[in-house]
């Protein structure tokens, strides 16, 4: 039984990182000053409607046009 219930706990631990990385990806389109106008629109509604897919996507193809 301590087994099933460590992997409750592992799995409560991913969603949490999951939705964590979500807010994270989202908040940083919005605040991304090298996205402008629709462009910044779209990549808010992909994070927005496709969840941890759309955070993925967003941060391998729309973090890449960020400044340092």
């Amino acid at each position: 039984m301590p087994f099933v219930a460590g992997l409750g706990i592992f799995w409560v631990l991913v969603i949490l990182a999951a939705s964590i990385f979500w807010i994270w990806m989202l908040i940083d389109a919005l605040v991304n000053p090298r996205l402008e106008g629709v462009e910044k629109l779209i990549w808010v509604l992909v994070v927005l409607f496709l969840h941890f897919l759309g955070a993925i996507l967003y941060f391998v193809i729309g973090r890449q046009q960020r400044t340092v």
